[in-house]
C-alpha cells in the first residue's frame, strides 16, 4: 500500500521532550517504521521547522519511509495554536509533491486535529480513506485547564467535531478514549477502532540497574523517582512536588540519597525558561527540595532505557492523559509506575501489578504510593517484573497489524 502519514505540528524525528515533542512523536515514527518494514510506501508529511533541515530527508527513519517538510508559514518552531492559518499552504506543498510523483495514495492517516483538516482538503485532489487519531481531545483538555492560559481554542474543538463526522475510520487508544468521543463531540462509535499504541521491545527493555545508573552517573545508592514528558500543566508534575516535599518531611532520611529527576523541557540556560518551567522552578524552592529536583532536559529515545531502569519508580502525575506511553516504556523496562487513574492511564497501569494508580490532584495519595515503593525494593522488584510481562503485549508488531487490518479493510471498501 502507499501510505500518507501527516503530522502537521511536530516532527516525528524531533527530539523528544520539547514543547510540543512526546507520545505522539514516538507513535508516528515507530508506526511508520513498522509498516515501512512490510513492505508499505509510508511517506511522512510534516511543517518545516527549520530551514537548515532538507525538506526530504529519504529514508529519514532509518528502516524505510521518507519524511517531507513542508514549508507552511514561518520556518521555525511555532505555537500550534496559531498555525491554522498556514495550513492550506502545506496542502498545496502535498498536492505539489503528489502530482510531482504522480503518486495514488490508498490512505491518509493523520494525526492530531491539524493533520486531520489537512487529510480532508487533500480529498478534493486525491481521494483515499482517511483514519485519523487525535492523541489528546481538546475538550478534555479544557475540562482539566487551570485557567484561560491553558484552554485550548473555540477552533480545535470545532475542527475535532466535523473530524468525527468525516474520517472513515477513528483510532481511540483506549474504550475511554472511544466514549469521551462519543459523550463530547458525537462521534458515532460504529466508526471508531480502539487499537492502543505500541513499544519497541528491542529498545525498551531490562537493563541492570549497576549498568544503567553507570549510564547516568548517578550513585548506585541513590533512589530516584523519575518524570519524563513535556513540561506542561497537564503533566500534573505541581502535584508530583507536593508529594515528594510529604516524603522527605516524613522520612528525612530519605533526602540525603534521593533525586526528583525530570526528563522534558528546554532547560538550556541561554533559553528564559517558559511559565511553566519557571513556575515548577519557583514551586520546588517554595517546597522546600531544591536541593532533590534535577531538570535534565531533553533526552534522546536512545538514552531513555537508561534512565528507566536506573529509577526506582516512574511517576505520571497527570490531569488527562489519552494513553500515557511513557508508562508503557517505563514496565517494558522493568520500572513500576505510580500515575493518576485517568485516561488511558487507568487501562495501562495495572493498579497493584505493574505499578499503583491514585486520584489526581491527591498530593498525599501519590506520597503515600510513592512512599511505600521507595521503602520496598522486593515489592517494586514484583511490580516491575510484571510490568516487562504485560508491555508483551503491546509490541509494535502486534499494534501494526491491528492498523494494517484497518486499513486494508477500508481498501476493499474503497475498491
Amino acid at each position: 500500500m502507499n501510505i500518507a502519514m501527516f503530522s502537521v505540528h511536530t516532527c516525528p524525528l524531533a527530539a523528544l521532550g520539547g514543547k510540543e515533542t512526546g507520545g505522539m512523536n514516538v507513535y508516528v515514527r515507530e508506526l511508520s517504521r513498522e509498516l515501512a518494514r512490510r513492505g508499505h510506501r509510508v511517506d511522512i508529511f510534516t511543517r518545516s521547522q527549520d530551514p537548515t533541515v532538507p525538506h526530504i530527508e529519504m529514508d529519514g527513519l532509518g528502516l524505510g519511509g521518507d519524511v517531507f517538510h513542508i514549508p507552511a508559514g514561518p520556518e521555525a518552531p511555532h505555537n500550534k495554536h496559531h498555525l491554522f492559518n498556514y495550513l492550506p499552504q502545506f496542502v498545496h506543498g502535498v498536492q505539489e509533491f503528489m502530482d510531482t510523483e504522480k503518486i495514488h495514495y490508498d490512505v491518509y492517516h493523520s494525526h492530531y486535529w491539524l493533520s486531520g483538516w489537512v487529510a480532508r482538503e487533500l480529498q478534493h485532489c486525491q481521494r483515499a480513506p482517511v483514519v485519523q487519531m487525535f492523541h489528546t481531545l481538546g475538550a478534555m483538555k479544557n475540562a482539566v485547564a487551570r485557567g484561560a492560559a491553558d484552554r485550548e481554542t473555540e477552533k480545535r474543538i470545532e475542527v475535532e467535531r466535523e473530524i468525527m463526522q468525516f474520517a472513515d475510520r477513528i483510532v481511540a487508544s483506549t474504550p475511554r478514549d472511544c466514549q469521551q468521543m462519543i459523550d463530547l463531540y458525537g462521534a458515532p462509535g460504529n466508526n471508531i477502532a480502539v487499537i492502543p499504541p505500541g513499544v519497541d521491545l528491542s529498545l525498551f527493555h531490562p537493563i541492570s540497574k549497576v549498568e544503567a545508573k553507570e549510564f547516568v552517573e548517578s550513585p548506585l545508592d541513590h533512589q530516584t523517582v523519575l518524570f519524563v514528558g513535556r513540561i506542561d500543566p497537564v503533566k500534573g508534575i505541581d502535584v508530583w512536588f507536593q508529594a515528594m516535599a510529604l516524603i522527605v518531611e516524613r522520612d528525612p532520611e530519605l533526602r540525603e540519597k534521593m533525586c526528583v529527576c525530570l526528563i522534558g523541557g528546554d532547560v538550556d540556560e541561554e533559553t528564559p525558561p517558559d511559565a511553566e518551567l519557571a513556575r515548577l522552578q519557583t514551586l520546588k524552592d517554595e517546597l522546600g527540595i531544591g536541593d532533590l529536583v534535577t531538570f535534565l532536559g531533553k533526552r534522546s529515545q536512545q538514552c531513555l532505557p537508561y534512565y528507566y531502569a536506573a529509577a526506582d519508580v516512574v511517576v505520571m502525575p497527570s490531569l488527562y492523559e489519552s494513553f500515557g506511553m511513557v508508562a508503557l516504556e517505563a514496565m517494558a523496562c522493568g520500572t513500576p509506575v505510580v500515575a493518576s487513574d485517568v485516561g488511558g492511564l487507568s487501562f495501562l497501569v495495572r493498579n497493584g501489578e505493574t505499578g499503583f494508580l491514585v486520584r489526581e490532584r491527591d498530593p498525599h495519595a501519590l506520597a503515600d504510593c510513592l512512599g511505600q515503593l521507595l521503602r520496598d525494593p522486593e515489592r517494586r522488584a514484583q511490580l516491575g517484573q510484571r510490568g516487562i510481562e504485560v508491555a508483551r503485549e503491546y509490541a509494535w508488531p502486534r499494534i501494526a497489524d491491528q492498523i494494517e487490518e484497518l486499513y486494508f479493510e477500508l481498501d476493499d471498501h474503497a475498491g
